[in-house]
Order: structure tokens, then C-alpha cells, then sequence
């Protein structure tokens, strides 16, 4: 994970969450919308997961299918991992975002950056790369949609994870890289190096490795989509450095073209004379104790004649 920097504490003080909520929002919009928005291009898909799986059977990494004969044949293990892959997404990667705001103020900013990146990276990935899954291949590859097949359980369809009917709103063939895992392994090293109850780093190091078999077991990803999603994590926690420097360019600049009050103009409503403003030769502000009025009043009554006259004279002229 990125470190903290000059430029990621600079502003002096924690981040706000009206300030932080929307822009995640508007980061995550944009990613869900272009997810949705990338040609489905089915038979270039498929060639695609044929292609991951042949080169996984030839490395002998191939572990896909006996995980889901394993969870076809088991509801008890098939239906839980269908629940976590369902809703962990989107539940554990907030929590933990908003642990680490509330907590770790310290390391947010470089925490959300390097997550907003690598998500934006796995869009770049899912356009240049769509693959088919292991579960809407051809039956004749071995595979079972364990999501369909114990759907009466929960909320989802034939449609993965998203709600019955809804299917036609997401992508289903943006399975490389998987951001599932890649989510899992943030939030991972995140409860690792941060937490500090031994059973919150346990957490940190079970759950990554969780989402990997939950990915594969239920036929939504290979083995080696899961090893995209790691990779673009590490990519994104490289660049989130370089996009915090270039981001607070921007601001700077921003900043620098924003109307300004011309300096011989008070703010509007203040009553306070600050160490700036000086007075003209001769006039005095109302109620205002010069020093000889002050080094008189410490030694008795002032003196008539020119002494008093010179408390109302420049200083210049004293």
C-alpha cells in the first residue's frame, strides 16, 4: 500500500465526508456506468475464457473444476459461497473504507486513492478483455452456475449476482481481471497493516483468500482472473502516489484562477484591524491609547501645553 506523504496530509486536517461521499459516488458511478457500457462481444468472450482455461490446464493451475463439483454437490458449502459472492463485494469494501476514514485518517486518502485507480484499471481491462466465465461456458466444459442452481435461496437469477430481472444491467463478461478478489486483497492488506487486534489481521489475510475459492468455486472466474485482480492492485498502489501529486496540482491551479478579494479590501463583516493595517499621520482609532497617553497615565496626570499637544503628533515629528 501507497504511504502517506507531504501531500496527503497537507491540508492539516481529517478528510470530510461530505466532501468524501460524493466523490466516491461519482467514481463508482462512472466505473458501474462504463462496466455496462462496454460491447458485450460474445464470441470474442468466449474465445477469451476458452483460451485462460487451456492455458490453466496446461500450467496445471486448473483448480476451477474440482471447486465446483465441490460446491454443486454440497448446498451447505454452495449456497454460503454463493451468499459471500453475492454480498461481501459490496459490503466488507466499505466497511473497511469507512473504518480506515474514521480510525486511520492518517492513511485514507492513500488508501482511497490507490482503490479508485485499481478499479478504474480493472475497467480499462474488462474493454480491452471481455471473458466469458467458467459458468456461462458451453455445458460440455464441465461447469455449473451454482448461483442458478441454488437461486431459490437468494436474491439473484441467472444473472450472477445481480437481482432476478435485473441482468440485463450488468456485464457479465467482465470477468478479467476479477475485482472481487482485487477488492478482497485491498481491504486485506488494509485490516493487516492496520489492524490492531490479532483477529482483525487474521480477517485481513483469511478473507483475500476466501474470495479466491469463492470466485472459482462458483464459476464466475478462473484462477487467473483472480490473478489479474491481484495484479491490478498492485499497479493501482503504484500509481496512487503520481495521481495524489497530480490531483493537488490540479487544486493548486484551480485555486490560483479563483476570483480573489483585492488585499486593500477588509473581508466583508469584520471588525478586526489586523497587523496590516496601519493608520494615517494624524488619525487615531476611536477609543485607541497612544504610548504617551499610556507611559502618563503610569506616571500621574499628563502635563499641559506642548506635551500634550505632541500625544496627537506623527510619531515623525516627536
Amino acid at each position: 500500500m501507497p504511504h502517506a506523504t507531504a501531500a496527503t496530509s497537507r491540508a492539516g486536517h481529517r478528510p470530510r465526508w461530505w466532501t468524501e461521499l460524493p466523490l466516491i459516488a461519482v467514481v463508482y458511478g462512472l466505473y458501474s456506468l462504463g462496466r455496462l457500457l462496454v460491447h458485450e462481444d460474445i464470441p470474442a468472450a468466449v474465445e477469451h475464457g476458452l483460451a485462460i482455461l487451456r492455458l490453466e490446464q496446461a500450467l496445471h493451475l486448473n483448480a476451477e473444476h474440482p471447486l465446483n463439483r465441490l460446491l454443486t454437490e454440497h448446498a451447505t458449502l454452495g449456497v454460503p459461497a454463493d451468499f459471500a459472492y453475492a454480498s461481501l463485494h459490496y459490503v466488507v469494501t466499505p466497511a473497511v473504507l469507512v473504518w480506515v476514514f474514521r480510525c486511520r485518517s492518517a492513511v485514507y486518502r492513500a488508501a482511497r486513492t490507490w482503490l479508485m485507480t485499481s478499479t478504474l484499471l480493472g475497467l480499462v481491462g474488462f474493454t480491452l478483455m471481455p471473458t466469458c466465465p467458467p459458468r456461462l461456458l458451453d455445458a460440455r466444459h464441465g461447469f455449473v452456475d451454482t448461483m442458478a442452481q441454488y437461486s431459490q435461496y437468494g436474491w439473484w437469477g441467472t444473472g450472477a449476482s445481480a437481482p432476478r430481472g435485473l441482468s440485463g444491467m450488468t456485464n457479465q463478461y467482465a470477468a478479467m481481471p476479477s475485482l472481487h478478489v482485487g477488492w478482497a486483497l485491498w481491504c486485506g492488506v488494509l485490516l493487516w497493516r492496520h489492524g490492531r487486534h490479532p483477529l482483525v489481521r487474521a480477517v485481513g489475510v483469511a478473507y483475500p483468500l476466501l474470495t479466491v475459492l469463492v470466485v472459482m468455486g462458483t464459476a464466475n472466474h478462473y484462477f487467473l482472473d483472480a490473478v489479474a485482480g491481484a495484479a491490478v492492485m498492485g499497479l493501482g498502489a503504484l500509481l496512487a502516489r503520481p495521481v495524489m501529486r497530480i490531483a493537488d496540482r490540479i487544486k493548486d491551479r484551480v485555486r490560483a484562477l479563483l476570483p480573489r478579494l483585492p488585499a486593500s479590501v477588509p473581508p466583508a463583516g469584520s471588525t478586526i484591524v489586523s497587523g496590516g493595517w496601519k493608520t494615517s499621520a494624524g488619525e487615531r482609532i476611536p477609543g485607541q491609547r497612544t504610548a504617551s497617553a499610556d507611559s502618563g497615565a503610569a506616571d500621574g496626570p499628563p502635563a499641559a501645553g506642548p506635551a500634550t499637544a505632541g500625544d496627537d503628533a506623527p510619531a515623525a515629528a516627536r
